[in-house]
């Protein structure tokens, strides 16, 4: 019976078919329910082997200086704590001053921005009957703000813990770094002699795109920064250190970082006036249209091929397994997953990219026959 199910895939399920199907679906069950329960954990380890695969290279290349390996993690921790050490001597003051004005300003921004609307409301009439009653947008913006905040507050509690983990984590980072070997040994060991070179290519692929997404995140994001925020503050909007930094980090937010950052930049341009209003949304539009069209295609180059409907699922889906810090695996875990189903399922079974894409196109169009 089996044999004739696999000679005929049109033949009936046999019960060893369904038992199987019913099997595969008890254990995905059960990974499911350990993903749950490991969801810290799991995240602490993809993280640092993420950032393992993309420190990996400056350690190589130290090697080839003739630096031993473990002096040249230690040198690139160093190196690393001086950074961050620099970085916060100097910027979290005038950062935490430009937080603690802008919680201040708050009343009187949202105040302008209501100001705002009921000018607009009282010029325009359609508008006035299109939008609800100030009173509701004030009470809805404010629940979306506290909601916001407890799940930024939960996200980031819930994971970083204190100074244990940090410190757990330096040293898992110098561990995976120091000897990498026998972790590749056994993740090729896993995988059967049939599919030992599709491993090895699903793992050289994977660093590759992790070195490319980590270089472009980077530059992109100093450019993006900077940009951001001196542009702010040549037309008065501030405080526009704090928003250059909201900016840098929205290059970790794949596709819907721009529009988060956008936000409170646009509403605190809207209480100074509408012409700072469109002059910081001509800035937006212009800094991130040269992000997109030259700055990516250029840093990225062919590395990274990912649609953006895949990039927004997996954000979605890893910030709702992991919390707000899920998010910065969005981009790895989308590639893992195509280069999974690229190695093991579509290159071998030959398939006709370019006849699938015309079939594709034909479809869109409207172009087929039934």
């Amino acid at each position: 019976m089996n044999e004739s199910y696999h000679e005929n895939p049109h033949a009936p399920l046999s019960y060893r078919g369904a038992r199987r199907i019913v099997w595969l679906v008890f254990f995905l069950f059960i990974v499911w329910l350990i993903l749950r329960a490991l969801q810290p954990v799991i995240l602490l380890f993809a993280l640092v082997i993420l950032l393992a695969m993309v420190l990996n290279p400056i350690v190589v290349w130290l090697q080839k200086h003739h630096v031993p390996r473990f002096v040249s993690v230690v040198l690139l921790m160093l190196a690393l704590i001086a950074i961050t050490t620099t970085i916060f001597l100097f910027a979290i003051p005038p950062l935490a001053r430009q937080m603690q004005e802008l919680v201040r300003s708050a009343p009187s921004v949202w105040q302008g921005i209501l100001t705002r609307i009921e000018s607009l409301t009282q010029n325009y009439p359609q508008v006035r009957e299109a939008l609800p009653p100030t009173d509701e947008i004030a009470g809805k913006a404010g629940a979306a703000a506290g909601t916001l905040g407890n799940f930024l507050l939960r996200s980031t509690l819930g994971f970083v813990g204190g100074i244990a983990s940090f410190v757990f984590a330096i040293l898992l980072l110098v561990f995976v770094l120091a000897n990498p070997r026998p972790l590749v040994a056994g993740y090729l060991a896993l995988a059967p002699d049939r599919y030992r070179e599709q491993a090895h290519r699903t793992l050289a692929r994977l660093m590759r795109q992790m070195i490319a997404w980590a270089r472009g995140v980077a530059i992109n994001g100093v450019i993006t920064g900077l940009s951001i925020g001196v542009s702010l503050w040549l037309i008065g909007v501030q405080p526009a250190l704090m928003f250059g930094v909201f900016a840098f980090l929205g290059e970790f937010l794949p596709n819907i970082g721009a529009f988060l950052v956008s936000i409170p930049i646009l509403l605190v341009a809207l209480s100074l006036g509408a012409t700072k209003f469109w002059l910081a949304l001509g800035v937006i539009v212009l800094v991130y249209q040269v992000e997109l069209n030259v700055l990516v295609p250029g840093v990225l180059g062919k590395e990274m091929r990912l649609h953006p409907v895949n990039i927004l699922f997996f954000t979605l889906a890893t910030a709702t397994l992991f919390g707000l810090l899920g998010v910065f695996l969005a981009v790895p875990v989308a590639a893992l997953v195509q280069i999974v189903i690229d190695e093991f399922y579509l290159q071998p079974r030959k398939v006709d990219y370019a006849a699938l894409d015309r079939e594709a196109a034909a479809l869109v169009e409207g172009k087929t026959s039934t």
